[in-house]
């Protein structure tokens, strides 16, 4: 396995995220530092989550200002898989993070490619996706400022009306996987 590039002092200082850079196929090829990936455009693993109530109701997140999609509704869940992470534990630890809550019933839905340019970097993500099935009300961290139930039928109806609520990441997710 390839060592990971050095970040210089003081980006060093603001993280020290390390994650496994994976070929089209998931096979991890090396392993880097987050900031590095995005800067270079390395594929690596991201999980993403949706919240879904017992009626089918999806729980999307408004993402904060400082966020990529700011003010749009996006997957509840969503972050890097560090380095050796398990799928499962990285579902777990960002569900926890981003939403207050221990997922107990979930399923996977499958993993796609997806990149864009955003804020400053190239985002190379290999998205694996999953639904968490729960009536939890979530309790929200900085990175999102609100929060919003909808159905299937309403999110298709918005998508077509009003696209611009919905973040680029999560219009990805939708007509991959729920074929909006």
């Amino acid at each position: 396995m390839l060592k990971p590039k050095l970040l210089p002092g003081k980006l060093a200082r603001m993280t020290n995220e390390l994650i496994d850079i994976v070929d089209s196929n998931n096979l991890v090829t090396s392993q880097n530092y987050k900031q590095i990936a995005h800067q270079e455009g390395l594929l690596h693993r991201v999980i993403i989550a949706e919240l879904i109530d017992s009626q089918g109701n999806f729980t999307l997140v408004k993402q904060a200002a400082d966020r990529q999609d700011p003010g749009q509704f996006v997957s509840p869940v969503g972050g890097h898989i560090r380095a050796g992470e398990s799928e499962i534990q990285a579902l777990v630890r960002e569900a926890q993070e981003e939403l207050g809550i221990k997922p107990k019933e979930f399923s996977r839905l499958g993993q796609a490619i997806y990149s864009r340019e955003v804020i400053g970097r190239r985002e190379n993500h290999y998205f694996i996706v999953y639904e968490i099935y729960s009536e939890e009300i979530p309790i929200l961290n900085h990175e999102s400022i609100d929060y919003q139930k909808y159905s299937k039928v309403e999110i298709n109806r918005l998508i077509k009306s009003k696209p611009s609520i919905f973040g680029a990441a999560f219009h990805f997710v939708w007509t991959t996987f729920y074929h909006g």
